[in-house]
């Protein structure tokens, strides 16, 4: 009998940890803010502590004091969601707390296509006001693919964004074409005068890097301040990049994947002398997302870890990183079968996810109890 029971005290436990997503070697269980979201896309953290979250279709989302609120934000320039396009990433000023101005990019038509554009505008009490946009990927194309497009400021205050090849593979090497790079501008929208191409007349000046097949994950390293960047690939071959000035990342001349259909990419080679190598590089593709680099004290062991989402396989990837180079990799929580889309350092020091589904999650992970 008490071989029985204490059988069956452990089938229990067992089940118990498996609900809550924590078992005793875990070092995180996983906190569910709410599953009312409808594929939201990017979080932007306030100074009063509301949270702003994207939501494919173009509505911006307000999470306040554990609810999300029912209203969407007004004021937000037009949106055109097609294929992969729609309202994308958040990013505040460096200076928000007094200039009030927030960046979002998405599609929208231009010329009669679609486009990724990056705008600003001024955010105040669940309104946006003096939208202004500062950004156009031209020309504008008719495939609903790889519109990038992240946000980062650098520690020097300039903005970033990525625009993908549009599904058009050639566009990635050509500089006359703002997609498949890597673009730098003022946080008015002007170009600045040190662009690694502004002096080359056929060249978009925007540009920063360029070969970059589709950017979805980009962050400002908490130490170097460099800017750290993960792309995705065809079949196989997703990229690790840390992106500096004027670099030819490659694609689609070099890559480590191959199309869809097996066939091979470019060259059909890896290596090329003029095209930087990835720091590292994922095959299968895990086909990542939202990354961040986590300086909290709540995990200290995680601490320099960067996290990366995967909308492929369903996870979270945690990268350490030794040298600039990624010496071991975890998977968490491929438990909950969700396509990971973003991931922020919260300013509670704690992890910040958002899942891409028609009932999307905002999750948060905590130290294990």
């Amino acid at each position: 009998m008490r071989l029985f029971l204490t059988s069956l005290f452990l089938v229990l436990l067992t089940a118990c940890n498996n609900a809550t997503g924590t078992d005793e070697n875990r070092a995180y269980e996983v906190e569910v803010l709410t599953d009312e979201l409808r594929h939201p896309w990017s979080m932007a953290f306030l100074p009063n502590g509301d949270v702003l979250i994207t939501e494919h279709a173009g509505r911006l989302r307000i999470f306040r004091d554990g609810k999300l609120l029912p209203e969407p934000v007004r004021g937000l320039p037009e949106v055109h969601p097609t294929g992969q396009g729609g309202l994308l990433d958040l990013a505040l000023h460096p200076e928000f707390e007094n200039n009030r101005w927030l960046y979002m990019s998405y599609a929208a038509k231009h010329n009669g296509k679609a486009t990724t554009h990056v705008a600003r505008g001024r955010y105040q009490d669940g309104t946006l006001s003096d939208v202004e946009v500062l950004f156009i990927a031209e020309p504008a194309g008719n495939t609903g693919r790889h519109f990038g497009s992240r946000l980062v400021f650098d520690n020097e205050g300039y903005l970033y964004l990525t625009v993908g090849d549009r599904g058009t593979q050639p566009r990635a090497q050509d500089l006359s074409d703002h997609a498949g790079g890597t673009h730098r501008l003022h946080d008015d929208g002007r170009i600045p005068d040190d662009n690694p191409f502004v002096d080359r007349k056929e060249a978009k000046p925007s540009f920063y890097t360029y070969g970059n097949r589709n950017a979805q994950g980009m962050t400002v390293h908490p130490d170097t301040g460099v800017i750290w960047q993960v792309e995705h690939g065809p079949r196989g071959g997703d990229e690790l990049n840390i992106i500096k000035a004027g670099v030819n990342y490659g694609w689609p001349v070099i890559t480590y994947g191959v199309n869809y259909s097996g066939t091979q990419v470019g060259e059909g080679i890896t290596r090329k002398e003029g095209m930087a190598q990835p720091i590292h590089y994922w095959d299968p593709s895990i086909a990542p997302s939202g990354m961040a680099f986590y300086t909290g004290d709540a995990f200290p062991d995680w601490q320099g870890n960067l996290f990366v989402g995967a909308l492929a396989h369903e996870h979270l990837a945690r990268l350490v990183i030794k040298d600039n180079k990624v010496i071991k990799e975890e998977k968490l929580l491929q438990e909950r079968s969700e396509r990971i889309r973003d991931v922020r350092m919260g300013p509670d020091g704690l992890l910040w996810i958002l899942t891409d589904e028609s009932d999307g999650a905002l999750l948060r992970l905590k130290p294990a109890r």
